[in-house]
């Protein structure tokens, strides 16, 4: 198992955390938290996951750049290690 951590960016509309999270369930990836606001109309969430083996990675990438396309929002998914990284520099 391995975590990440997903962004979701874009206009408020209805169903945005339903597609992602639908998305997600279909690729067997599991929310571990969630935290999402609206400042103004934009909408923003991000997602602390965890996806059963790292070689799903790449198929959850493009499974989550889909359903961004189709909500009309930016989605983004990091792995978690490269955040421990960053804070260790």
């Amino acid at each position: 198992m391995i975590k990440a951590v997903v962004t979701v960016v874009g206009q408020d509309q209805t169903g945005i955390v339903a597609g992602v999270a639908n998305t997600l369930a279909d690729q067997k990836v599991n929310i571990l938290d969630m935290a999402q606001t609206i400042m103004e109309k934009t909408f923003t969430m991000s997602m602390l996951v965890a996806l059963p083996d790292a070689n799903d990675f790449n198929k959850v990438h493009d499974a989550l750049a889909a359903c961004g396309e189709k909500l009309g929002v930016t989605i983004h998914i990091q792995r978690e290690e490269i955040f421990d990284a960053m804070s260790r520099v």
